[in-house]
């Protein structure tokens, strides 16, 4: 009340006048007057809770694809005023970012001059009982550090999964240890018939090595 009355009526006496006559310390009127401007909002500037909901509005809108950078560009393009800091901020604290597009990682590749075995199947992707037919493919796994590659061995038949392994390469040995897994977990009688497609793993010496000791036919 007596920093209130002090505030207005300073116009027409003396700040250090009023204060005596309040009892109050002029160092305290003048750090409180000091305060109230700094908490003072400034015309055209936009309350973090207004921003906020700008940011969200955006981010909604491009469907997650802006980081800070972008969001500040697009802000000052719809006139909002605000800086670069405060947008990576705000952002950060209310766990805003952008939402990163998965790379694409090619797991076949068919270029190579090694023997390409015939399609068995023709596109019959059916099998009447067990141990006919397996397939094999490979598929990649994001992960903190880095991409880490999946070779899985299937029973047609039942889609049960038989073998598997998982390496940070996509060399022949990651396809051979999987199909030996499968063969070990089921120790079938020749002839069943492993399908792929026609990556440089699969017709690799190794993988089609190991095809023909367990009497195999190839794809």
């Amino acid at each position: 009340m007596k920093y209130a009355f002090i505030e207005r009526n300073c116009r027409h006496w003396p700040i250090s006048v009023l204060c005596e006559v309040l009892d109050v310390s002029p160092s305290g009127f003048h750090q409180r007057r000091q305060r109230v401007a700094q908490n003072k909002p400034h015309p055209g500037r936009v309350s973090n809770d207004a921003l906020l909901v700008h940011i969200k509005a955006i981010h909604a809108q491009v469907k997650g694809e802006y980081g800070w950078p972008r969001m500040w560009k697009d802000l000052v393009a719809r006139s909002v005023r605000v800086g670069k800091e405060r947008v990576r901020k705000l952002m950060a604290q209310h766990d805003i970012r952008a939402r990163h597009k998965r790379r694409y990682i090619a797991t076949t590749n068919s270029n190579h001059n090694l023997p390409v075995a015939p399609n068995l199947l023709e596109r019959n992707f059916t099998a009447t009982a067990p141990n006919m037919v397996w397939t094999s493919d490979i598929t990649c796994v994001a992960t903190a550090e880095g991409w880490l590659y999946l070779a899985l061995t299937i029973d047609l038949f039942s889609r049960q999964v038989l073998g598997w392994s998982m390496q940070p390469h996509m060399r022949a040995e990651l396809v051979t240890d999987a199909l030996r897994m499968a063969w070990f977990r089921r120790r079938p009688e020749a002839g069943v018939i492993v399908h792929s497609d026609r990556g440089n793993q699969y017709c690799s010496g190794l993988f089609q090595g190991t095809l023909k000791a367990y009497d195999m036919p190839r794809r």
